[in-house]
């Protein structure tokens, strides 16, 4: 087993001794605040985002000894009118909506919140408005925001948790999936950072029964002070219907698992953050980071690009002792801007951490394939009434250890079985069109989705054999090499905005981000340190296949094994845009 930190937490600084833990000491320094505010009328909002757990937190409310109590889910159009509203964007498909980049006015009834604004308005002694948008009904003399992380938000799906006033806790949970994601996250995110400001508390509901509440002040404070130094999200990790055993290892997971299929570690848009005051530790979405400080983050071009999205992602696909990955084209640009309203697209690369001696990547096209028959043989086979043969359509490469697969969107792909890849790739992962699924099932019991229609019409059908095996496998050359490291440009295709280097460190490499976010795994070698050349920032530790990410603002940092032997690094960032 290796020292893979599976809940890194980031030190706040002067802030110590902030966090307040339980309903009992939260509610009773809640009330406090109205006391010592000394006015007989006091209005405390408290803001949600969509996924908490309601029934929980207003049973704790009932400690504060409200005079009025205005829910925000009577605010709200009701469930048939707004499936109907969303219609459009919700889709009859499984898994693909179109996002939704309106307002959370949108879904409110107009009467309804004039009402509770009213009522607020008039309201004598201690008023509590409670609920998603609750800050849109009165004017807080104390703002609490629950927050959320997505990934227990997608937990609770599968437990049967419904979508935000919604009664579909029976559905697919694929459907309450976009829905949130389509929809509802687009919109809370949104609203969150029109108040993050304005917000007094934090409350972190992610552990039933185990909240934590901390100042807007000390979070913000917190926020600002991870621009200036390197940070790790807070990984998670699931099983699949092709997942393998090398995270277990690797990753200390639970042995008695069945699987390991995948891992989110360094996806600010789905994991989450840890802030830690000393006597408690706050979780936040790391999209938190994102849409609070986006500039500082990502640095001035890659913001004037993409806004406040993180437009990387590193991932791991584990299929050591598993099964192939399903065969999958992902969209052109043009693309999922039209169907999806997505502004880019999901071009990727596979890194192979580690690989048995039968592994493979299926890339590209042989030089035989032809789209009709290939879509003829792929529908005959996903009704069931063949195999797809996919090495004759499909190259197979073999592929080992520190092999690097560049995948830009239009090329179909899938990693074989025993391969442990670290995915570098662009953010948009939900939009995977699946091909073939090896005639597999999901863990539901259900087939996966496939979606052939689409995948028809992204696939570059110009991308054979030779044209792969030029651009896209290990295109692999050394920019510079010294005494102390040796520098590899390793991807990805001229295509693709990302640019990945391979550092081979030997004493220790000085690396300068150039005012842009850096994506960085230890890819070889137990531990290493980074460093602040200037002192900026103090020491930080990374193990074995962690991920870690260096915001724009830091100017410079340096890498260098914790102990002895070489050390290797891969590192991605937005390449600059040619002027």
């Amino acid at each position: 087993m290796g020292n893979y930190e599976k809940y890194p937490s980031v030190p706040v600084k002067g802030w110590e001794g902030r966090a307040l833990k339980g309903y009992d000491d939260i509610m009773a320094a809640l009330r406090e605040e109205y006391r010592e505010s000394g006015r007989a009328d006091y209005c405390i909002v408290f803001d949600t985002y969509p996924g908490v757990w309601d029934e929980e937190v207003l049973e704790a409310l009932r400690a504060l000894r409200p005079d009025n109590l205005i829910q925000m889910k009577e605010v709200f159009k009701g469930e048939s009118e707004l499936t109907e509203q969303l219609r459009s964007h919700l889709t009859d498909d499984r898994v693909f909506g179109r996002m939704y980049y309106g307002e959370i006015e949108d879904l409110l009834n107009e009467e309804a919140l004039k009402g509770a604004k009213e009522k607020a308005k008039q309201a004598k002694g201690l008023t509590v408005v409670y609920g998603f948008g609750a800050g849109l009904v009165a004017e807080a003399d104390t703002l609490v925001y629950l927050d959320m992380a997505r990934w227990e938000i997608q937990l609770r799906y599968r437990k049967g948790m419904p979508n935000f006033n919604c009664s579909n806790t029976d559905e697919d949970t694929l459907r309450k999936y976009k829905r949130a994601f389509f929809i509802e996250w687009r919109i809370a995110d949104k609203y969150k950072q029109r108040i993050f400001e304005r917000i007094d508390h934090f409350l972190d509901t992610n552990r039933r029964g185990k909240p934590v509440m901390v100042s807007g002040e000390a979070v913000r404070a917190g926020l600002c002070q991870m621009t200036e130094r390197p940070f790790r999200t807070v990984p998670y990790f699931d099983p699949g219907v092709w997942g393998g055993q090398w995270m277990k290892e690797v990753c200390g997971l639970d042995r008695d698992r069945e699987n390991f299929a995948w891992s989110f570690d360094g996806v600010p848009e789905e994991n989450s953050i840890l802030l830690d005051f000393g006597n408690g530790k706050l979780e936040l979405p790391a999209m938190d980071l994102v849409l609070y400080q986006p500039k500082k983050l990502l640095g001035p071009q890659v913001f004037a690009r993409f806004g406040a999205e993180f437009p990387i992602r590193f991932d791991f696909l584990d299929t050591m002792g598993g099964q192939n990955l399903s065969l999958q084209v992902h969209p052109l640009t043009e693309y999922i801007h039209r169907q999806f309203g997505m502004a880019y697209t999901q071009d990727e690369s596979y890194y192979l951490l580690d690989a048995g001696e039968d592994a493979c990547v299926y890339l590209g096209l042989t030089d035989e394939a032809e789209p009709e028959e290939m879509f003829e043989e792929l529908e005959k086979a996903n009704r069931g009434e063949c195999l797809f043969d996919a090495e004759k359509f499909i190259n197979k490469f073999p592929a080992k250890k520190h092999d690097h697969f560049l995948i830009p969107a239009g090329t179909c792909h899938c990693s074989g079985a025993n391969s442990m890849v670290l995915e570098i790739s662009a953010t948009p992962y939900i939009f995977t069109f699946k091909l073939w699924d090896w005639a597999r099932v999901g863990l539901d019991g259900k087939p996966r989705p496939v979606h052939l229609k689409h995948g028809r019409q992204v696939i570059q059908w110009d991308r054979k054999t030779e044209w792969v095996k030029e651009n896209l496998v290990n295109a692999v050359y050394t920019v510079e090499e010294n005494q102390d490291y040796k520098e590899e440009h390793t991807g990805l295709h001229e295509l693709e905005f990302i640019e990945t280097r391979r550092y081979w460190i030997r004493n220790q490499a000085v690396i300068r981000p150039e005012n842009t976010v850096n994506m960085l795994n230890l890819v070889e070698g137990e531990e290493a340190i980074v460093e602040s050349p200037k002192g900026a920032f103090e020491p930080f530790t990374v193990h074995y296949a962690e991920t870690f990410i260096i915001p724009a603002g830091v100017e410079e940092y340096s890498i260098r094994s914790a102990g002895e032997g070489t050390i290797g690094v891969i590192r991605a960032y937005v390449r600059k845009q040619q002027s």
